[in-house]
């Protein structure tokens, strides 16, 4: 009767997880009921069911690293210390996407009038600025782009040659990604991918809620900067 009661526990248990759609929730409930199956695998007969328990404690194993990845996922503590100051404009990002992504870019100062982007040609980095102006050359009009914006992503999103030519106004802090290192990165790596679509996606949704407002500044270029 104490064994069916476990294997009934444990049971409910992987039901309850099963219905969750909470990941951690969901694991946690199955590393409940697998710890029950285990000790029903140990008091249903008189020797324990070895090989039961051990193929139990395997599928535990393999979902206490699948938690753990997701807690870690989910906690700012693993962020590069070099760039926990710029999370809170990324915050859509949970951190372990975040950092992700920041482990494949450099922060490096730019001198004023360095070009970033020339319009007609393949670009090969894709930036944010971080702090400074960049001043953007299209169609004989030009613009300044403040900080907080990426430039170049559309050309990246769309593997066309740069519609506009870009340079720092002013001397400025940028995050560097290498596109060919990016795409490559993207292509076998579905979570970087979606973790590197957001990001940008973000980006361009804030240019256009902006470009809709009737108080934009007057030197503010909203439209594509890639």
């Amino acid at each position: 009767m104490h064994s069916d009661i476990l294997v009934l526990a444990a049971a409910a248990t992987f039901v309850l997880g099963y219905l969750i759609i909470n990941q951690i929730a969901l694991r946690v409930m199955l590393l409940i009921g697998t710890g029950l199956y285990v000790w029903y695998y140990a008091v249903v007969a008189d020797d324990p069911l070895w090989a039961a328990i051990w193929a139990s404690a395997a599928t535990g194993t393999a979902n206490v690293i699948g938690l753990t990845s997701l807690l870690l996922r989910k906690s700012k503590w693993i962020i590069p210390k070099r760039d926990k100051d710029l999370y809170p404009s990324f915050s859509a990002l949970p951190p372990g996407d975040f950092r992700q992504l920041m482990l494949m870019a450099s922060r490096e100062r730019r001198a004023q009038s360095e070009v970033l982007t020339t319009a007609g040609s393949a670009v090969t980095s894709l930036f944010y600025v971080i702090s400074g102006r960049v001043e953007i050359r299209k169609q004989g009009s030009v613009f300044h782009m403040h900080n907080g914006n990426f430039v170049g992503e559309v050309a990246f999103l769309t593997e066309e040659d740069a519609s506009a030519t870009t340079l720092m106004a002013d001397e400025g802090e940028l995050l560097c990604w290498d596109v060919a290192k990016l795409r490559q990165r993207a292509a076998r790596d579905v979570r970087f991918r979606l973790a590197l679509d957001a990001m940008i996606s973000l980006d361009l949704a804030h240019k256009v809620s902006r470009a809709g407002s009737p108080r934009i500044e007057a030197d503010s270029d909203l439209t594509d900067v890639g």
